[in-house]
């Protein structure tokens, strides 16, 4: 979910008028700095300490927007569908796309709704983010001189439902009247953040007391997500006085606290799942207003909105008409008819409110309450805590179907059969509590796979509720839990950036069992290929081939080969290229598997003449723990990570926390500061960083602290 756009350069000298309104605006909310303090580490990751929990939330927006109030400021731009008042014409698709869906009406909606706890979370983090622009009249925002509260609702929307579940409903390409989906990791498509779903994922582990050697039970976070864009994710610490919410882990830009981590005594890692919660009904129109619905018709709404898009002469306003059904907005069209899309609870309250009470949960038990109403719909959750309980939930809404019908298509919108009857409730989604394995992991896999012995039945579940099957990533994760009869801490740290590449174990038997009729290049990489042990290195040239190899059989597999017949041909094309690009396709994988940070408020693309780094992780369709996708640079040999592990980190929970983390780069996106990359080189060699939790730890590895403003 990710990509780039043209952008404007931050550094834009806005109009007097406009840093007047803002300094106005914040002012009033100076109170709130003086009950905050931010505590810098020496990674550059704030740990937040309030006397309340609106002074925290407050603090936790002034060091958001400190380390990268371009990318908040560029979310909510797509939050609020106004993208194309900066991007101009490549805004306007997904500015249409938002007004159908009703993204910014819908969070005025929420925000009007919501607890006077939540509200006023919202209210802070809003007036943290204003009162850093009032105290910054250098940072020039484009679009947003003021930030308002409901930003971050309308983000949470835009970033799980419009980026998300829209493309889970089942849509062609060919079905929307504007837009196409686009189908690789580029740079075109990182910065968006509609990179295909299937090819990115999360690993997330867990083992109990029986597992463990210290007899705690040990959390692996792992999300795999974009290193750019929207989609990339920000390290933070909160604690508050007031309530005693006190957690670390990873958010979005523009979400107002970490939403994955964990407490003193409990935490979590999420991973997608494809859960359906999502449908497509094909309408039958009389005219353009009314739609047949069982033995009668109904009206549609119309109505019209504006988008501002920015043009090389100034602004141009353009109307859009847009419609919706009871279904849902229109969307598309497929066979002449016109597709609504329905979203489980597009339109309802309480996915923040359920993350809140969700990060202040001390136990397994305490998680479960937390998340029984189904409002927050992201993916499954595995989690662990001090009481040594380990849980795992297919978490999300999913809709109660008649089973009769296809719901991976498309349904008759005018069938009232099709309706749904509500959500199944928690209780009657795939679950699993301390398996007597001891470990759970879940990868984007089935939950019917999530270990050895014990799994949740398939059989009890409906077919439409659970669609994914097994992976690569799945199956290195499995080995090595069962493999490991207990883990120490250290096996638990190492395990978190296992290279063996499933896939090899594999695929590679049959190719080196036929070399009849192999060239002299070919047979030689034979050689390399039959030494190899199966680890992505960065001095392995065997990793190479390996990797380019998949490619190239992939590619002869989908123009229709088999398998077999594929396997020397795509060698041999592994080779030309590599030799093509190299002058040898003799190349170790470091050399060609980089990490380079691009600066982008300027829109800056990939370059082999900058400076980058080896990587020792591949991507996931190789199936190694340490993922890590990287793309070729525009007019470059070289391929540069876009997406794979980024915040990662292991967890035991014992009488007190103990933890280890890295994200990809660095907590800062100014190029200036020292903490723009300064976490790579350790990410890239699958190493940690010390994860302070405590106030007295972080207090003894200070970098600063200071009161936001002061």
């Amino acid at each position: 979910m990710w990509y780039f756009s043209a952008m404007i350069p931050a550094r834009v000298v806005a109009p007097l008028a406009a840093l007047v309104c803002i300094a106005a605006v914040a002012r009033p909310q100076d109170n709130l700095a003086n009950h905050v303090t931010i505590h810098r580490d020496p990674y550059g990751i704030p740990h937040v300490f309030g006397e309340t929990d609106a002074a925290t939330a407050f603090g936790f927006a002034y060091a958001q927007a400190e380390d990268n109030f371009w990318r908040i400021e560029d979310n909510y731009l797509r939050a609020l569908g106004r993208r194309a008042e900066v991007d101009g014409e490549s805004g306007v698709e997904g500015d249409r796309r938002n007004r159908a869906l009703e993204i910014p009406r819908l969070a005025r909606a929420e925000y009007a709704r919501t607890s006077r706890k939540m509200r006023a979370i919202l209210d802070s983090f809003a007036a943290g983010l204003n009162a850093y622009l009032a105290d910054h009249p250098d940072v020039h925002p484009r679009v947003l001189t003021r930030i308002e509260p409901w930003y971050a609702l309308a983000f949470i929307r835009y970033n799980y439902y419009q980026s998300g579940f829209f493309w889970s409903a089942g849509f062609q390409p060919s079905d929307l009247e504007t837009a196409t989906r686009p189908v690789a990791l580029s740079p075109s498509a990182v910065g968006e953040g509609e990179v295909e779903r299937e090819q990115l994922g999360s690993n997330g582990w867990v083992i109990g007391p029986s597992k463990s050697a210290t007899g705690h039970a040990m959390l692996f976070i792992n999300p795999h997500l974009s290193f750019f864009g929207y989609g990339q994710v920000y390290e933070g610490h909160l604690h508050s006085k007031e309530s005693g919410w006190n957690f670390t882990g990873y958010t979005r830009f523009g979400f107002p606290f970490p939403y994955v981590g964990h407490n003193e005594s409990l935490g979590w890692v999420s991973t997608d799942n494809a859960g359906d919660q999502a449908d497509l009904y094909a309408e039958v129109f009389e005219d353009s207003s009314r739609y047949r619905y069982g033995d009668g018709f109904r009206r549609a709404t119309i109505w019209i909105d504006t988008i501002v898009v920015k043009t090389a002469t100034g602004v141009e306003h353009r109307p859009v008409t847009l419609r919706k059904t009871h279904h849902g907005p229109i969307i598309g069209s497929r066979d002449g008819k016109p597709l609504a899309l329905r979203m489980a609870k597009l339109d309802g309250d309480g996915w923040l409110e359920e993350w809140y009470n969700m990060t202040r949960a001390r136990s397994v038990a305490d998680l479960k309450r937390a998340m029984r109403p189904l409002n927050m719909l992201f993916g499954n959750v595995m989690a662990a805590d001090a009481g040594g309980n380990t849980w795992y939930l297919y978490n999300g809404a999913v809709p109660v179907r008649d089973p009769r019908f296809d719901w991976s298509g498309v349904v008759d919108g005018s069938d009232p059969r099709t309706e749904w009857r509500g959500y199944h409730t928690i209780d009657q989604l795939p679950q699993l509590l301390n398996p007597a394995t001891g470990w759970m992991q879940n990868c984007n896999t089935t939950p019917f796979l999530l270990t050895s012995s014990g799994n949740p039945d398939s059989t009890r579940f409906p077919r439409y509720m659970v669609r994914e099957g097994d992976n690569w990533r799945g199956l290195t994760s499995r080995r090595i839990l069962a493999a490991t009869p207990k883990f120490m801490w250290d096996d638990w740290v190492h395990a978190a950036f296992d290279t063996r590449v499933a896939a090899a174990d594999s695929l590679l038997p049959a190719l080196l069992a036929d070399s009849i009729g192999a060239g002299d290049s070919a047979r030689a990489a034979l050689r390399v290929l039959s030494r190899w042990d199966h680890r992505s290195e960065t001095s392995s040239i065997a990793m190479t081939l390996f990797d380019r190899w998949q490619e190239a059989l992939d590619e002869r597999r989908d123009a229709g080969s088999g398998m077999r017949d594929a396997r020397k041909p795509a060698l041999d094309t592994a080779i030309a290229r590599l030799t093509r690009d190299w002058g040898t396709w003799q190349v170790p994988w470091g050399e060609v598997n980089r990490l380079q940070r691009i600066d982008e408020s300027l829109n800056q693309q990939f370059a082999d003449d900058r400076p980058s780094i080896p990587v020792r992780g591949t991507g996931g369709q190789n199936g190694a723990v340490f993922t890590y996708y990287a793309q070729p640079g525009r007019g470059q040999k070289r391929r540069y990570g876009v997406a794979g592990g980024t915040y990662v980190s292991v967890v035991e929970f014992g009488p007190t926390v103990r933890r280890l983390a890295v994200h990809t780069m660095g907590a800062s996106g100014d190029p200036a500061s020292k903490h723009f990359f300064d976490q790579a080189p350790l990410y890239a060699r699958g190493q940690f960083r010390p994860a302070w939790f405590t106030l007295k730890e972080i207090k003894a590895n200070l970098e600063r602290q200071y009161r936001p403003g002061r």
